[in-house]
């Protein structure tokens, strides 16, 4: 601090109240030996007087003739060498320091008197404990203030040797994980030590007694004649548990700062070796320890990252268990920010800060001279309308500084007071400021924060103006100019109206010369009379009060000469070598011609004739304005320098080496890189580095000097000297042991710096244990989980890189091994996709990078049935007109034992035996369409189902009705015309035909119809003869329907015709015959519906028609017909039975003539039943299938 004199001494003499400079621990033990001192020192102008409170009353200290105040002190003397006892000034103690000022107050103090009780009075029977149980010595201390210190030791004072087997707790208690005979004594003894009193008590001793019941039984044999008196068995080898704590999850406090133990000790055999994890963390490595023997983990300078949860684990060959401790950590109150003293002037503002933190969070309260603040309505303290300018996109802060007690809380507005500002757009700082992250024109405008708290409210009102910003919006150019002419730079700018713009130029960063050939404008800087002093960098900024923008431009002067095209400089000259040093040179040049464009920067470049002639590196670069250079050399190099030239065209030609000079050799500055250690082999170490280059080598005769030795076991290096290498192997290594590695360079001028080393490990060798206590739990058909007991690190003889599972199937044709790697930590893992049914051995191994060690013992394994796959196969024939015949094999993947197949179609399901691989259908109904599904079964269930669709073939014993009549043509000059009828429901028609007697019968062309019963044949040949029928096609392109076929020859002429179908008394001789069609078709529904019957049936019977075509068995569409094969299709729906009923009576589908119309889908299929029944329906109601529907085209 730097003040004038007067200035000091007034601050000296200044009035000041107290403030505590010294004073006790709050938590203040003391020897009922001594006197009791309680420390309570101040400072403050004038001196202040002091008093003091015990538990929170006034202390008279007067009235206590053995407590005294020191002068000039409130330090407190307790005299109790007189027989007054200690414990009688037991209490809370506050000092106070009062002056004119104020008052100052200590913290609380809590005197306790330091207690070392005496241990009771307790008979410790023997303890009989049989070889290999765990034990419990338990020590109990007498509580003591503060807590006394334990441990174990016998009769000769000598401390108990403690182990992993056998450890002390942190509760004093002795705990064996298992007891040996060799734990056999008399003298186990607890002794507690009190530190404030240097007082040491002992317990009783304890007897302990270890029986090994192997060796008894066998001693008393001998004397009872073989009679086996202990029958309890030996204690065997178990899995590890925890003895403390005893539950599988606890928790802990620890506030912030201080030390937190946790421990775990487990009871088991062999003796469990226990280590700490935390659980989505790390355990802090610079702070924390692993006591006891790894049993207690022990953190020091809690904070809160400390808190969450830790498991210790306890593993031996049996198993492993673990227990979890969830750590809470609590904090006291501590200060981020204390108060600090302030000096104030009359009716001066100050602000004095409070910030502490604690969990949970603590509260805060504020005292005056030693009492609370009183209630007061809040103020704010800030200046009233203040107007806060910002530059739009910059952050915008308003102040609002508040006082109140209650503290008060702060709400701001916009404008008006109807709506409170919120958001993203705002942040509301603690101290009350607003905050607008990105000010913009919006943000402009009146803001009114209010304070309020229980007591009122007040308000202030600031102003916002949100500027626009400062742009140069053309900046000045590079300009190059012939000597004594004027330059003129342009500078124009954009700012906010409302601010008052400075324009300012410069010159290399400094004010213009004086000089009146340079004019600066609002918007520009002209120079006359340019000189070659006048070529720089030119900079323009445009400021305002709240911000500015600059723009540079260079001015390059050239002679007579200007000329118009700039081009690479010319060649630097002129090299000079000065100030030689060992490590360094001075390098001078003289640049060439800019050739109108200025040197940016020079590029020195360098030989090294002595390691690469002919080779040129680059060294450094300077600027353009600078033609020397200070250059940094190594030793043991020739050095040839050269200088290249850069402008904006590019680089010029090199200049002409220099001189050459030549450094001293010397010492190597630096040793080789990238040091490592590791093995190749089991019993070697191979140490490697990256090389020096011939640069760093500093001198001839480069060696390097490789040093080994094994860490934490060898005091002494071991090492050699090698040359033109860049690894060397070590031989005769233990296996896998840490060594301390490290390469030095060494030359003919001295070794170089002392190397530093690192770590590295001798060679790994295979795995020498297997795992153990590998276990397989079957989880499902097709899932298994396996577990193992991690080898032990001695017998991993390497780095664990993890576990490889290998799983074989026996009986697999296949004979693959499945193989998966588990990381090091992994004691368990899933078997995936395995198959059902299926027998599976299953061995563990560990592996190191070496490779892998012994395979466990094979676990052989089975997995329960699932369910099958699908068949094999799954075809359906036909073998006559109403049977399909269904063929199946069974599944490639069985899974288990098939107990059968399930078949089912239409609403019919049938359970098929094992062996069974075919099945008929048999009276099934004609011309119908089936869906089958088959799937296989286990006792598991069934598995998928496989498809299949079939048709049965038409019966030849019934009629189709035919779906076209009157097909003729007529051959004319257009082509043959082809004329039909048609009458069935597909709308794709389509004219094939093909040459009569073609060697390709099969090869029909053919011509799509567009919606007309006509259709024109273009192209045909003259002379030739063709066949021709008319196609009707379902949507999958299968014919459905055909006509008969005309053969059409077209002759060679074709001679002029009459078109019949246009005279008069063709149109009437057909009007004729249609009204006798008519009259007849009446007459015959009238004898019909008297009894009478049309005999069709007969003459269908009597004159069986041969050409009916069956149903190919890949075809689902039906037969084709010729032009006399004009039946109507008779069916019925299928019985439950499966078969069906012929109808022996002669009736036709005339007896369906009185329906309705019938109606079609675009897939040919019917729409409905037919409406009408006969009287003979109407008879046999009971006994006839009901009328059909649909029973062509349809699918069940």
């Amino acid at each position: 601090m730097c003040c004038s004199r007067l200035l000091c001494g007034v601050i000296m003499f200044l009035p000041q109240p107290p403030t505590i400079t010294h004073q006790s621990p709050k938590d203040y033990i003391v020897d009922p030996r001594e006197n009791i001192v309680i420390h309570c020192e101040a400072k403050g102008k004038p001196h202040p007087s002091f008093s003091w409170t015990r538990n929170g009353m006034h202390l008279d200290i007067d009235k206590d003739p053995k407590v005294l105040m020191k002068p000039h002190s409130g330090t407190l003397v307790m005299d109790i060498g007189g027989g007054e006892r200690a414990e009688a000034y037991e209490g809370v103690y506050q000092c106070s320091a009062h002056n004119e000022l104020g008052t100052a107050v200590s913290n609380s103090i809590i005197i306790r008197q330091s207690r070392s009780p005496l241990w009771s009075k307790e008979r410790i029977s023997p303890i009989i404990a049989q070889k290999g149980q765990s034990l419990i010595l338990h020590c109990r201390p007498p509580a003591g203030l503060p807590p006394p210190i334990i441990f174990w030791m016998d009769n000769n004072f000598q401390r108990l040797p403690q182990s992993r087997r056998v450890s002390q707790a942190l509760n004093g208690d002795l705990y064996f994980s298992n007891v040996q005979p060799e734990d056999s004594r008399s003298d186990y003894i607890c002794y507690a030590r009190f530190p404030h009193t240097q007082t040491i008590q002992q317990k009783q001793p304890i007897s302990v007694r270890v029986l090994d019941m192997d060796s008894l039984n066998d001693t008393l044999a001998d004397y009872f004649n073989d009679t086996d008196l202990f029958s309890d068995k030996p204690t065997e080898e178990r899995a590890p548990v925890f003895m403390v704590p005893s539950e599988s999850v606890s928790s802990k406090m620890v506030l912030r700062g201080e030390v937190l133990e946790m421990e775990c000790v487990a009871d088991g055999l062999p003796t469990p070796a226990v280590s700490w994890v935390k659980h989505n963390g790390e355990i802090p490595s610079g702070r924390a320890s692993f006591l006891n023997f790894n049993k207690t983990l022990r953190i020091t300078d809690v904070s809160e990252v400390d808190a969450g949860e830790y498991r210790c684990i306890a593993k031996n060959r049996h198993g492993s268990v673990q227990h979890t401790i969830r750590v809470t950590v609590n904090a006291a109150p501590y200060w981020i920010s204390a108060p600090r003293n302030l000096v104030l002037a009359p009716k001066e503002m100050g602000i004095i800060t409070c910030r502490a933190a604690g969990h949970p969070k603590p509260s805060i309260r504020w005292l005056v001279n030693g009492l609370p603040i009183q209630a007061e309505p809040p103020r704010v303290l800030t200046l009233p309308n203040i107007v806060y300018q910002v530059i739009m996109n910059k952050p915008a802060l308003l102040e609002c500084v508040t006082f109140g007690s209650p503290v008060p809380t702060i709400t701001w507005f916009k404008d008006s007071r109807s709506s409170m500002l919120e958001g993203n757009a705002y942040v509301f700082h603690e101290n009350g400021t607003l905050e607008i992250h990105m000010s913009h024109p919006s943000n402009s405008g009146k803001y009114t924060c209010v304070a309020r708290n229980s007591l009122g409210l007040s308000e202030n009102h600031v102003y916002l103006e949100v500027k626009e910003p400062t742009r140069i919006l053309r900046p000045p150019e590079y300009r190059v100019v012939q000597r004594n002419r004027d330059v003129v730079f342009e500078c124009k700018a954009k700012h906010d109206p409302s601010l008052v713009p400075t324009m300012t130029w410069l010159k290399d960063d400094r004010e213009l010369p004086d000089d009146e050939r340079f004019r600066v404008d609002s918007d520009s800087l002209t120079i006359t009379d340019v000189t070659e002093s006048d070529a720089g960098r030119y900079t323009c900024i445009m400021n305002t009060t709240l911000d500015q923008d600059s723009a540079s431009a260079q001015l390059t002067v050239v002679g007579e000469c200007l000329c118009a095209t700039p081009s690479q400089p010319g060649v630097p000259t002129d090299l000079e070598l000065t100030d030689q040093e060992a490590r360094s040179i001075q390098l001078t040049w003289i640049p060439g011609d800019e050739h109108n464009s200025p040197i940016k920067k020079f590029l020195i470049q360098y030989e090294d004739a002595l390691h690469q002639s002919g080779v040129w590196h680059n060294l450094t670069e300077v600027p353009g304005t600078k033609t020397t250079a200070h250059l940094k050399l190594s030793p043991y190099v020739h050095y040839s320098f050269r200088v290249l030239a850069l402008n904006e065209v590019g680089f010029s030609r090199p200049s002409m080496p220099s001189r050459q000079y030549r450094t001293s050799p010397a010492a190597p500055d630096e040793n080789p890189t990238e040091v490592k250690g590791h093995g190749t082999e089991h019993n070697n170490l191979v140490i490697t580095w990256k090389p020096l280059t011939p640069l760093q080598a500093n001198g001839p005769g480069l060696q390097y000097k490789v040093m080994w030795r094994q860490q934490d076991m060898e005091k002494d290096w071991t090492s050699v000297s090698v040359a033109n290498v860049s690894k060397f192997v070590v031989s005769g290594t233990p296996t896998f042991v840490p060594y301390e590695v490290s390469v030095q360079a060494v030359n003919d001028y001295g070794p170089g710096p002392k190397p530093s080393a690192v770590i590295g490990y001798s060679g790994e060798d295979f795995p020498s244990a297997a795992p153990g206590d590998v276990r397989v739990l079957v989880l499902n058909s097709t899932l298994a989980e396996v577990r193992w007991s991690p080898v032990s690190p001695e017998s991993v003889r390497g780095r664990l890189q993890g576990y490889k599972r290998s799983l074989h199937r026996h009986n697999s044709h296949h004979g693959k091994q499945r193989t998966e790697i588990f990381s090091p930590n992994k004691t368990s893992g899933k078997l995936p996709d395995l198959l059902p049914y299926s027998v599976y051995s299953l061995e563990v191994t560990a592996f190191n990078s070496r490779g892998e060690g012994p395979s466990s013992v094979p676990q052989r394994f089975e997995t329960p049935e699932g369910i099958p796959g699908t068949p094999s196969f799954f075809k359906v024939s036909a073998l006559d007109l109403d049977s399909l015949t269904l063929e199946w094999g069974p599944p490639h993947e069985r899974n288990g034992r098939l107990s059968g197949y399930t078949f089912k179609y239409q609403t019919e399901e049938l359970d098929l035996p094992s062996n069974q691989s075919s099945f008929t259908l048999h009276n099934l109904p004609h011309s119908t369409r089936y869906k089958f599904y088959i799937s296989a079964r286990t006792q598991r269930g069934a598995g998928p189902t496989l498809t299949e669709e079939a048709v049965t073939v038409l019966d030849r014993a019934l009629s189709v009705t035919p779906a076209f009549g009157n097909v003729s043509s007529s051959v004319s000059e257009d082509g043959a015309l082809i004329s039909w009828e048609y009458w069935g429901p597909e709308k794709h028609l389509y004219v094939e035909y093909i040459i009569d007697n073609s060697k390709n019968p099969a090869y029909w062309q053919k011509e799509k119809v567009n919606g007309s019963q006509f259709h024109v044949l273009k192209g045909l040949k003259k002379g030739l003869a063709y066949k021709v029928r008319v196609v009707a096609r379902g949507h999958d392109d299968r014919a459905v329907h055909h006509s008969e076929e005309l053969l059409v020859k077209v002759p060679a002429m074709v001679s002029p015709q009459v078109d019949i179908a246009t005279q008069g008394w063709f149109i009437g001789l057909m009007s004729a015959i249609a009204l006798l069609i008519l009259i007849l078709l009446i007459i015959c529904f009238i004898k019909r519906n008297k009894g009478g019957k049309y005999p069709v049936k007969e003459k269908e019977d009597a004159h069986g028609d041969p050409e009916i075509q069956p149903m190919k068995e890949d075809d689902i569409t039906f037969g084709e017909y010729s032009d006399e094969d004009h039946k109507p299709l008779k069916g019925s729906r299928t019985p439950s039975s499966g078969t069906v009923k012929r109808d022996g009576s002669d009736d036709s589908l005339v007896d369906y003539g009185d329906s309705g119309d019938t109606e079609f889908n675009e897939d040919g299929s019917f729409i409905g039943q037919y409406s009408g029944r006969s009287d003979r329906d109407a008879r046999h109601d009971s006994s006839e299938p009901p009328s059909p529907v649909n029973a062509m085209n349809s699918f069940v």
